[in-house]
């Protein structure tokens, strides 16, 4: 029984110390984000490559801002694959409306790969001018300093630097539900991963050295994986070169969400990660604060120790620890979102389970299927 009560409280404690060394790593990162006085030479050119598709929340927001960015030279590539895509007169009309930054639309697809989004990107890509391209999704919300952030990134081992998403201006439970995963939990990780060295593309943002796509067989190479960022990582990481993060990770508008859809979109992306890179998604299974409450309350009983209380006490530091990085980060954070850390941390556990039964997803009505469970990373 010693024995026992000894692995629980040893458990318990190095989840602890993991948890708590991540929350305070990404509250330094953000606090001395460098992006001010750090903007790029202005005699850099920038292309800026916007797969769009469909009319979502926030859509006119999201694509606006990137008119509104302090870098004097840039343009704009907004690549849609059918003419007929209802963002088109959103696009046309915003370009109308800032005619001193060059723009385009480019319409057209191209099927080198199962992904539609790199499909439709190849185009942007291949019409870019300037040397330095950024690959950005339509629902990131551009801030002026977008550029001088990424640029504030970029060292001399560095291949591409890259954002995860920060979920904001949610609107109702579901979408507050979806802020707690991608901010206190995905954008801490990732950006605790990119601390220690480890860092993972994210295809949200990726700021390319035009010459090193290039150098690994251009952008037809992003086809090798069903995840545009995760063969982004590897060519990167096959030339000797780092993957970083902007030290103050971007945010994405959400609105409204529904249960079904948060579920499905966080589903695709444990799927993704399955497949791409196993060993490091195995360990998953042990994240969040569940494995070490079940262990605390183990522990806890068979010392004799009051289980509800020493429980109560071990949730309320380790909840209380990821809300004060919220606060400190400036990110989404009510009076749900306790209750809702908790229901996320009941949910991961799930998610991870889901994503070995069945290889299927839809992404924007396209059906897709990634490799086998047993297929090697």
């Amino acid at each position: 029984m010693t024995t026992l009560i000894l692995a629980a409280g040893l458990f318990c404690t190095l989840a602890a110390i993991l948890h708590f060394w991540t929350i305070l790593t990404v509250t330094e990162r953000v606090r001395n984000a460098s992006a001010s006085g750090s903007a790029p030479n202005p005699d850099i050119g920038v292309t800026i490559v916007r797969p769009v598709c469909g009319v979502e929340n926030f859509s006119e927001e999201t694509l606006a801002s990137a008119f509104h960015l302090d870098h004097p030279r840039y343009e704009i590539l907004f690549c849609v694959a059918d003419a007929g895509d209802p963002v088109v007169p959103l696009v046309r009309r915003l370009m109308a409306a800032y005619p001193n930054i060059p723009s385009q639309l480019l319409i057209g697809n191209d099927p080198i790969s199962p992904n539609p989004k790199l499909n439709n990107t190849v185009k942007g890509w291949l019409a870019a001018k300037y040397p330095w391209v950024v690959m950005a999704d339509s629902n990131v919300l551009m801030p002026p300093d977008y550029l001088a952030q990424l640029f504030a990134a970029w060292r001399e081992d560095t291949g591409l630097v890259c954002s995860p998403p920060v979920g904001c201006a949610p609107y109702g439970v579901w979408a507050e539900l979806e802020c707690t995963i991608l901010n206190t939990y995905q954008a801490r990780w990732q950006s605790f991963a990119d601390s220690i060295g480890l860092g993972f593309a994210q295809g949200k943002t990726m700021l390319w050295r035009k010459d090193i796509l290039e150098n690994g067989d251009g952008i037809r190479a992003l086809a090798a994986e069903m995840a545009e960022d995760a063969a982004a990582t590897k060519l990167v990481r096959s030339q000797g070169l780092r993957v970083r993060l902007v030290d103050r990770p971007f945010e994405q508008p959400l609105g409204r969400r529904t249960a079904a859809e948060v579920w499905h979109r966080q589903l695709r992306w444990a799927r993704l990660r399955r497949d791409t890179f196993k060993l490091f998604f195995l360990p998953e299974l042990f994240s969040g604060g569940i494995p070490p409450m079940v262990a605390c309350a183990v522990g806890a009983s068979l010392a004799d120790l009051p289980v509800t209380a020493t429980v109560a006490a071990f949730a309320a530091v380790w909840y209380g620890a990821e809300l004060l990085l919220a606060h400190a980060a400036g990110w989404h954070w009510s009076w749900r979102t306790p209750l809702l850390l908790v229901v996320r941390d009941l949910l991961l556990p799930v998610l991870w389970l889901a994503s070995w039964i069945g290889n299927e997803f839809v992404w924007r009505g396209n059906s897709m299927r990634v490799a086998n469970p047993g297929s090697p990373a």
